[in-house]
């Protein structure tokens, strides 16, 4: 199925991992071109592909719509849409991939905030016959605001355009204009057509006149190392190991991920909310100890001293705390239909914590389009996005979004129902 190391099974396991999801307005050809992805890099079990040749043949079309290994549930097959967002994993020799195809239309902004929230990498289609449209503003603005390292704008549907060499430089100058609003340190722009597999993973033999790299290439090859805080270490704690055997009867380890920075054997730590300082005692494994930890790995630490630590409480080095404060201030997306409103009553789940907030005040709702700040429309509704600030029943352990995605950020949930009700990044 895979180019993967079959001889070195190590190997493959210790390749890089790239998060990468895909963006872009309807029919921009988003679901295709990952088919295209999984078809060239020989990703497909050969009965996955004789069952999409079936649908194709079903459906009359007359080619093999690739589209259809990532549009899983029926209303997508029939309407030929995306609306849920769907994962695929496939690796190559140099890198593992997990790719979170996201819907294209505007009342599942929300979806595609969710799928695109642990991405290292966008890439947002763009339509060679339409140039940027308003998903395109949208899609660029959501990955910037949650600070998506590398944002790749493929121009889609070259063939459909005669491959011209013009209308790909005045889309790429359009793009370069509005990305410069943008917080985004790596973009890049590559023809391509996913129908016909052009600059995909193949170099395209019909546009001499790109001399740039390959979508598959810049896949395999864009540097991620840098994407994670290796300086703030941060462990949130998930669950207290007590494994209460001969063997290890008075084992007392706090197991989580490491969210940010690197954590050592030997390390001054203290422990919040209570302040109590220790040294880190081991780093255990489920393949043994290890000398140092860091992001985004699951460890199980255990310290020297004998300290009251529960889920939810946070592990940091001495000298290098973060934000503690039960009020705080974050872009919120809306999820639901019910509007969020001023004094709203919600759970907060931030990291391993759980405790209960109020919505104190909405600073203003942006304006996807035009990136303005609109201080008199206060109606924040489902796709929305707004500044708002919380006040929170307990104090938690932050830090600035755009410096940890994962300390970072929350989601706001419903009580009465249980559902998310919203995703904020931290000011």
């Amino acid at each position: 199925m895979n180019n993967l190391p079959t001889d070195n099974l190590s190997g493959y396991l210790d390749m890089d991992l790239l998060r990468f999801t895909t963006a872009g307005s309807v029919d921009d050809g988003k679901s295709t071109l990952i088919g295209r992805l999984l078809y060239d890099s020989k990703s497909i079990f050969e009965d996955q592909m004789e069952a999409i040749e079936r649908a194709s043949q079903k459906k009359g079309e007359e080619h093999v719509n690739l589209a259809l290994l990532t549009d899983g549930l029926r209303a997508e097959r029939e309407q030929g849409i995306t609306i849920d967002v769907a994962y695929r994993y496939f690796a190559t020799p140099k890198r593992k991939f997990i790719i979170a195809d996201t819907p294209g239309h505007i009342q599942y902004t929300r979806n595609m905030v969710t799928g695109a929230s642990t991405a290292n990498l966008a890439i947002i289609l763009v339509d060679a016959r339409k140039g940027i449209v308003e998903q395109t503003c949208r899609h660029s603005f959501i990955a910037s605001l949650l600070q998506i390292p590398h944002i790749v704008y493929c121009i889609n549907k070259m063939d459909l355009v005669d491959y011209d060499k013009d209308t790909f430089f005045r889309i790429k100058k359009e793009l370069e204009d509005f990305s410069a609003k943008l917080d985004v340190r790596d973009i890049n722009f590559i023809p391509i057509s996913a129908l016909n597999g052009d600059n995909v993973v193949d170099r395209s033999t019909k546009m001499n006149w790109y001399d740039g790299q390959t979508l598959m290439y810049l896949l395999e090859n864009v540097h991620i190392a840098g994407d994670y805080n290796h300086i703030d270490a941060r462990f949130p704690v998930q669950y207290v190991v007590r494994p209460m055997t001969t063997e290890h009867h008075d084992y007392r380890g706090y197991a989580g991920r490491v969210a940010s920075g690197v954590l050592r054997v030997g390390d001054d730590i203290t422990v919040l909310p209570s302040g109590f300082e220790s040294k880190i005692k081991s780093i255990d494994t489920s393949t043994g100890m290890l000398e140092e930890a860091f992001a985004p790995m699951s460890v199980c630490l255990t310290l020297e001293d004998e300290i009251d630590i529960s889920r939810g409480d946070m592990i940091v080095r001495r000298n290098n705390l973060p934000e503690q404060s039960q009020d705080v201030e974050a872009m919120v997306c809306w999820f639901t239909e019910r509007p969020l409103q001023t004094g709203g009553k919600y759970a907060i789940k931030h990291t391993s914590k759980d405790v209960r907030c109020m919505i104190k005040d909405i600073r203003y709702k942006m304006d996807i389009n035009t990136l303005h700040r609109n201080e008199e429309d206060k109606n924040i509704k489902m796709n929305d996005i707004a500044r708002v600030v919380l006040r929170t029943t307990a104090p938690l352990f932050t830090d600035k979004y755009h410096r940890n995605r994962f300390t970072g950020s929350f989601i706001l949930i419903d009580e009465g129902t249980n559902e998310t009700v919203g995703a904020g990044m931290i000011i």
